[in-house]
């Protein structure tokens, strides 16, 4: 399997989780064919739980490549956390501040080095009732057709089993079943030549949206909402916990975690 060299990090991240997952969880994977074994390259995967990050790098790492994850800068912040992260070459993102274009040039700059990029398609946990795929981000679109890469789709289903969205108590028993499929490149033909226009970025970013779509709509066996949830139309603040009320109390549910949102 071809691989960068691993940082300390990696190979602590590794140590510390893969066998308690392999113990832990059950595993559903296919598609992993799909991820290119070398050169630069864009996974673009729905969003469910604040846990799904570990299983789907178990996903990408077992099948040869070290995953650079885009995440929100606020996690690098933490003591310990933050250094492993960092070490890991994973790409904080400083989501609605002045400082938000600086997670776009490391990116271009690791897909340029031939490394493994995850981009969460959403930019957060789904705020869709069903936690169906929304209306995607444009940032894994911007990096493909800036830099000429692969856009590989990717959905997962599982991961909100162990860690409801914003739940705060891990459910482990009896194990879950960890589903995670990927598909060929998304066809971005139509829009490589174009100027990265709104339209152009938009038109892409569907693209990609409805590959990871159909993926989740095979991994569930049934058919996502006709009207894809648009967080803006629907009036639900984009970041944070949209289940907090006004003055920052929990739910009645949050710590018993069926909570449902984003990340």
């Amino acid at each position: 399997m071809a691989r960068r060299k691993r940082e300390w990090a990696f190979g602590f991240c590794v140590l510390v989780l893969r066998r308690p997952l392999m113990l832990l969880t059950k595993r559903d994977w296919s598609g992993g064919e799909h991820l290119p074994r070398t050169g630069g390259c864009v996974i673009a995967v729905n969003h469910v739980s604040e846990f799904d990050p570990i299983p789907f790098a178990h996903f990408v790492y077992d099948h040869g490549r070290l995953p650079r994850f885009l995440g929100k800068a606020e996690v690098f912040k933490v003591p310990v956390v933050g250094a492993i992260l960092t070490n890991a070459g994973q790409i904080p993102v400083y989501r609605k501040t002045t400082d938000a274009a600086e997670a776009f040039r490391a990116a271009v700059a690791a897909i340029e080095q031939g490394e493994c990029v995850v981009v969460y398609v959403e930019g957060t946990i789904t705020r869709e009732p069903g936690l169906w795929p929304m209306v995607g981000k444009t940032g894994a679109a911007r990096i493909a057709l800036s830099t000429g890469c692969p856009v590989i789709p990717a959905a997962q289903w599982g991961p909100q089993d162990v860690l409801a969205p914003y739940g705060r108590k891990p459910r482990l028993f009896p194990r879950k079943l960890m589903h995670m499929r990927a598909g060929p490149p998304v066809d971005l033909a139509a829009y490589q030549s174009r100027p990265l226009t709104a339209e152009t970025l938009r038109g892409a970013t569907n693209a990609i949206v409805d590959d990871i779509t159909g993926l989740l709509e095979e991994i569930r066996g049934e058919q996502a909402p006709g009207t894809r949830f648009d967080p803006l139309v629907a009036g639900v603040p984009e970041i944070g916990n949209p289940n907090r009320s006004v003055r920052g109390r929990r739910p009645p549910d949050e710590d018993a975690g069926t909570s449902s949102g984003d990340g």
